[in-house]
């Protein structure tokens, strides 16, 4: 396999990881699990409402970050190997 390869599989492998977490947080937990989670509150929100309108955003915006992270080490490893 060639390092072009490598480094595009790595990519995707990242990409399914990171968006399966936000599809879960967003959908999950914001949508099919809102009415369990809607028995703990924070703050004085419940915390399935929460997910729904803050939570999932904020996870994104994290998710993003690690994304530039991981690709920033990706991009380190397979220049060296060039």
């Amino acid at each position: 396999m060639s390092i072009r390869q490598n480094y595009w599989k790595t990519n995707l492998r990242y990409l399914v990881i990171l968006l399966s977490i936000w599809f879960t947080v967003s959908f999950g937990f914001g949508i099919l699990f809102a009415d369990q989670l809607n028995q703990i509150q924070i703050g004085g929100f419940k915390l399935g409402f929460w997910f729904a309108q803050q939570g999932a955003i904020y996870v994104f915006v994290i998710l993003i970050f690690v994304y530039i992270y991981l690709m920033n080490r990706l991009d380190e490893k397979f220049k060296n190997e060039k």
